[in-house]
């Protein structure tokens, strides 16, 4: 599945990336709860990034209101971390661009970085999801996501909460590419040859083909895709990502092989960037990739086939 990448990367990562020193990790969990986070939120190793967008309570008004003490603020929507890329929306932004956002919140090659969402529901837990794979592509491995994001740390009244803006120290990151864990339309085309599993993360009215996103041209998914919604790998009430265990029986419930090559797709890459986490990070599938450019890329050309299982 690594065939063909040379081009595309020429587009997406303009110049070489210089590979720096592996962070020191805090944790080797993907996941982080409350209690460990106000435990290490003092640590000069970590740096800790609000991602949360004005619809769910963030924006930079939201934040200055009331944050982590010591998190900075990269609202997901509008600081940079998807970008249209050949046409494609929200794709992952050239090296140099994603490079220069994540120095500019204070991040360097030797920080751990916790993400955190507002944590309402699965949707929103996908900007978290989506960060924290974008930190995985470009080769740093010290990052977890906050489980039940802000939400999970408000709900105990002890733990302090900031208030005002920000203005982290600019570093330097230099991020190297690790792409086997993006897949590539060319890459997604034999996939589907070779019946790899692909998992569509749409809300299943989109996989069916009753609905579909504005970014989409047809309705349909990838033939032979299955689908999970990404609503399944969350618990909206109890604010919880699923465990090990409820991924299993997810697959199990697909009928997709736990050990296998997995492509993750979507309408943009944000859906399945949730189970793609899931798997490969909860889980622990490490041959799981995630379709960045997902079905916005795919349907664009009507001579890739898309399955409509809905009657119009």
């Amino acid at each position: 599945m690594r065939k063909g990448l040379a081009a595309l990367f020429t587009i997406l990562f303009l110049g070489t990336a210089v590979g720096a020193a592996e962070a020191k990790r805090l944790t080797d969990q993907p996941l982080v709860d409350a209690a460990w986070l106000k435990q290490n939120l003092n640590n000069p190793d970590l740096v800790v990034i609000d991602i949360r967008t004005k619809d769910e309570g963030g924006a930079a008004e939201g934040f200055a209101a009331g944050h982590i003490p010591g998190a900075v603020f990269a609202d997901y929507n509008l600081a940079g971390w998807r970008t249209e890329v050949a046409g494609v929306p929200a794709m992952l932004p050239p090296q140099a661009q994603i490079d220069k956002l994540i120095g500019s919140l204070g991040i360097d090659s030797n920080k751990h970085v916790v993400v955190i969402p507002a944590g309402k529901n699965s949707s929103d837990f996908g900007n978290a999801t989506r960060v924290y794979w974008t930190f995985k592509v470009l080769g740093h491995d010290a990052v977890s996501v906050l489980d039940g994001g802000y939400r999970a740390w408000t709900a105990d009244a002890s733990y302090p909460v900031a208030t005002g803006a920000v203005t982290p120290k600019e570093a330097t990151f230099n991020g190297k590419l690790r792409p086997e864990i993006l897949a590539t339309l060319t890459e997604v085309e034999t996939a589907r040859k070779q019946s790899v599993p692909l998992v569509d993360a749409r809300p299943n009215e989109q996989y069916l083909g009753k609905t579909k996103s504005p970014v989409v041209k047809r309705f349909g998914t990838i033939p032979a895709a299955v689908n999970i919604e990404n609503a399944k790998f969350y618990d909206d009430k109890a604010g919880k990502f699923a465990s090990k265990d409820v991924v299993a029986q997810l697959l199990d419930l697909a009928g997709v092989k736990k050990d296998g090559d997995i492509v993750a797709f979507c309408n943009t890459g944000h859906w399945a960037s949730v189970a793609w986490f899931g798997i490969s990070e909860v889980y622990g599938n490490k041959k799981t990739t995630l379709y960045d450019g997902s079905m916005a890329e795919w349907a664009q050309d009507d001579a890739r086939p898309v399955d409509r299982k809905a009657t119009p």
